[in-house]
């Protein structure tokens, strides 16, 4: 579907070791695009992929004039593949899919005109009816009630790969470490705050195996507190750390006062020899080290920022 006009859609599609899914998936998109005349481009971004990902991807631009790629040097995980590729974006809505097949192109349509005529900044897929083993589905079911109870976001499915953005959200936010749980998070943070859902269709894996294991559940919890504090405190260290510095510390020193009025109005015994002495003393110190720590933070927070820097090998008709 050649084209040199402004894409109606972007479709970024991180992999790794996929060689078997992509002329399917690519051709897949093709269609949907074409029934449904959108212009389109296909951002495939080859996490370090030991097969043969990079070569079909080569041979998948030659024949549609759509698909662009990025390839990593090696293999930097899920979060680095989707901020280069929101990075390389040029169409208006911003769609996110796996490349294993298991994401139906065919909610494409929907998922378009819910950004563009419902006013949804973010709309989230909500798989639910999965075709996963029991031990997949339980966990996924606790880490999302988790999550929609210390994000407030009620989505059903927060972790799914097939979501659709306007530009300006995709644009205006920053992905990396294993974050890419959390983009909704992350975009509510930022302003966007119009979050919908969209019930989608759910396939088996049709070639290849899941690169996710357990772990990720354990993962996926330690970075939603990271998530979260940062959405809070990120910007102003002080108002947390700081905080609790000044309790801590206020805390320590009526332990110090009373053993000191005890001891002048009473004098039966030294202040030293009393447990709560040093229970006083530590409590004043850990305050003011978060407190320095607070300060120290908020200079940080002031004076600097994040920067992705992933080395990518090569691209195709990506400007760099």
């Amino acid at each position: 579907m050649p084209s040199q006009k402004t894409p109606h859609i972007s479709v970024v599609i991180p992999l790794l070791n996929e060689q078997e899914s992509l002329p399917e998936l690519v051709e897949w998109i093709d269609r949907v695009c074409a029934a449904n005349k959108f212009e389109y481009e296909v951002i495939l971004i080859d996490d370090g992929s030991t097969d043969n990902s990079w070569q079909v991807i080569t041979q998948l631009a030659n024949t549609y004039a759509g698909v662009r790629g990025i390839r990593f040097r090696r293999n930097y995980g899920k979060s680095a593949a989707l901020n280069e590729g929101f990075a390389a974006v040029q169409g208006e809505v911003v769609i996110t899919m796996d490349a294993d097949l298991q994401d139906s192109p065919d909610e494409i349509p929907e998922l378009y005109q819910m950004i563009t005529q419902q006013g949804y900044h973010l709309v989230s897929g909500w798989k639910q009816k999965r075709y996963d083993p029991i031990s997949k589905t339980l966990p996924t079911k606790l880490y999302n009630a988790v999550t929609r109870l210390i994000t407030g976001i009620q989505l059903h499915d927060m972790n799914c790969g097939l979501k659709a953005y306007r530009r300006e959200v995709v644009k205006n936010i920053e992905v990396y470490g294993e974050m890419h749980r959390y983009i909704p998070a992350i975009a509510k943070w930022e302003g966007f705050t119009r979050i919908g859902e969209k019930v989608v269709q759910h396939q088996a894996r049709k070639y290849g195996a899941s690169k996710f294991g357990l772990e990720r559940f354990v993962n996926g919890f330690l970075d939603l507190i990271t998530i979260t504090f940062m959405g809070r405190f990120g910007k102003k260290p002080m108002h947390f750390f700081g905080t609790l510095g000044l309790f801590t510390f206020f805390f320590g020193f009526v332990i110090a006062a009373y053993l000191s009025f005890a001891k002048l109005a009473y004098e039966q015994y030294g202040m030293t020899d009393r447990p709560l002495f040093y229970f006083g003393i530590l409590c004043m110190i850990i305050g003011t080290q978060l407190f320095i720590g607070g300060f120290l933070g908020e200079m940080i927070s002031r004076n600097s920022a994040i920067r992705n820097n992933y080395q990518i090998a090569e691209t195709l008709r990506v400007e760099q």
